[in-house]
């Protein structure tokens, strides 16, 4: 199949390399940012690229609109498509913001993290997909298992928690973690020591539920060690607010019963 891309950023190059590398062909990238379209281009073997306002409708099966979530609306009043087929690439991002701009619609979203500069050479990338035709259903198929081995049907009320509990599930964790490294730093400890503990707690959700697995003070409604950490962090007061929230959460979600 032939596929264009409007966009750069780390999605871009991601679809961009595995159509390529599955023998489908790009017909051009677009972007605002016209050296960064012709760097992507040549990468995919393009010898076309330029400004969103020359993409021409037909001249691609599939045109992935690979951007901001903030820009996917705006980028749309400029397209008009007929013929090709018109996905953009974000969880919480519905149909009807491209509505106007093609006739045949498709979401494809990865449910990971993708960064140009690391990207994934595994296919266990589970992409949640929704299509507004027929048409958009079936070129989107063919198309997306070049890029993963895992595709599922998601509407965009599913999609929009789906996106939520990735936002908790990856970008919080994330964030505590960097809390965490920071607290080693701050007390000349090695983060490294953290890493075993961090990594058992992931390998133990693979057979069981996280719910059946809470440990730690919380759980214990151990107010000694409770106060005497929020203490700690005194000189962090957002950090206090991250650590009592949770604490709370977790004992209302849990309750306190001693473990």
């Amino acid at each position: 199949m032939t596929f264009s891309i409007i966009g750069t950023g780390n999605i871009a190059w991601f679809f961009g390399n595995r159509l390529m590398t599955a023998r489908h062909h790009c017909t051009g990238v677009y972007a605002r940012d016209k050296n960064a379209a012709k760097k992507l281009a040549e990468t995919l073997l393009s010898d076309k690229y330029g400004a969103i306002s020359e993409v021409e409708d037909g001249e691609a099966d599939i045109c992935f609109l690979a951007v901001s979530d903030s820009a996917i609306a705006e980028v749309a009043t400029l397209l008009s498509f007929k013929d090709t087929v018109l996905v953009h690439t974000a969880g919480a991002i519905g149909l009807d913001s491209i509505k106007q701009a093609a006739k045949n619609r498709a979401v494809l979203w990865p449910v990971y993290s993708i960064l140009k500069t690391n990207m994934p050479n595994h296919r266990n990338i589970p992409c949640a997909w929704e299509a507004s035709s027929d048409k958009a259903k079936r070129y989107l198929l063919t198309i997306s298992h070049a890029i993963t081995d895992v595709l599922f049907e998601a509407k965009y009320e599913q999609r929009k928690w789906l996106h939520l509990s990735a936002v908790i599930g990856n970008n919080f964790i994330n964030h505590l973690l960097a809390i965490c490294e920071q607290v080693c730093m701050e007390n000349n400890l090695p983060f490294s020591t953290l890493l075993p503990i961090i990594e058992q707690t992931f390998d133990r959700i693979r057979t069981a539920s996280p719910q059946h697995l809470q440990t730690g003070p919380a759980i214990r409604n151990d107010e000694t060690t409770i106060q005497q950490q929020i203490a700690l962090l005194e000189r962090h007061p957002n950090w206090q607010r991250v650590y009592e929230a949770l604490t709370d959460s977790i004992k209302s979600s849990m309750g306190v019963a001693h473990r």
